[in-house]
């Protein structure tokens, strides 16, 4: 099973009911869980330590869309990071220079501009990684998700500092995370065995989950306890809508893949 966690497992790092123990069914059903997730900002180890927080072991199982976006960056790159410390993280760990950027000097010779959510960014910040970007560097988008959501409702996502930085730099961004093919590709990746006939992508948002369930050639399982609201109109593919995540396992487990 492929599972999304913002929206779907929790709510800001705070479990929405029933989701602990809907994954702990599809795990002792036989399935393994490996959570998909477009959220760039944290580190992988501490959203797996989150996720423990809440009973869900996770170590192995947790994909973001910055190892996504840093699967497109080469080893030796100076990369502007416009990002929390995951996408700093994902750059380090394939061998490219995460740079700072706090100054006019950080434009220079950077090879890539990487954004992802990030909740210090500031016009001096949006200025030099324009700069950046007409001087020659690539831009990348961890995700394009122009909302996060939390308890209280949504709050802007990575992908509106990415519209930002897009039309600052004057450039089409490639975007790295669900639904495009790195995240596809990373996936599938980690998976290394079932094929998509067995597999669901579980997630709270048709333009991502969903178009990212297509991708994979797998059936899109959508819960409304995130971006998408009770009785909201949806368009595309949705092979099971369902209140929570509870209540996709309960039709997983009774008689799906």
């Amino acid at each position: 099973m492929l599972c999304d966690l913002d929206g779907v497992v929790w709510l800001a790092g705070q479990a929405i009911p029933g989701s602990v123990e809907a994954v702990a069914r599809l795990r002792a059903s036989g399935r393994r869980v490996v959570f998909v997730t477009n959220n760039s900002a944290a580190l992988v180890g501490d959203q797996e330590a989150a996720l423990a927080a809440i009973g869900i072991e996770a170590v192995g199982d947790v994909l973001t869309s910055a190892g996504s976006a840093a699967s497109l960056v080469r080893p030796g790159e100076r990369v502007l990071v416009c990002g929390g410390p995951g996408v700093a993280e994902a750059v380090t760990a394939v061998g490219a220079v995460p740079v700072a950027g706090d100054d006019d000097a950080g434009a220079v010779g950077v090879d890539v501009v990487v954004v992802g959510l990030h909740r210090e960014f500031s016009y001096a910040r949006l200025t030099i990684a324009a700069a950046a970007i007409r001087a020659g560097a690539r831009l990348i988008g961890t995700n394009d998700d122009a909302t996060y959501p939390t308890p209280t409702g949504p709050i802007p996502g990575g992908g509106s500092l990415l519209a930002a930085v897009s039309v600052a730099g004057g450039v089409t961004p490639v975007v790295a995370g669900k639904p495009f093919p790195p995240m596809a590709a990373l996936a599938r990746r980690r998976l290394q065995g079932p094929g998509p006939d067995s597999l669901v992508m579980i997630g709270d948002r048709p333009s991502t989950d969903g178009r990212f369930a297509s991708a994979i050639g797998c059936p899109f399982a959508l819960v409304r306890t995130g971006v998408t609201a009770p009785g909201e109109a949806v368009a595309g593919p949705v092979a099971i809508d369902a209140p929570d995540l509870a209540a996709v396992v309960d039709v997983i487990v009774e008689g799906g893949p």
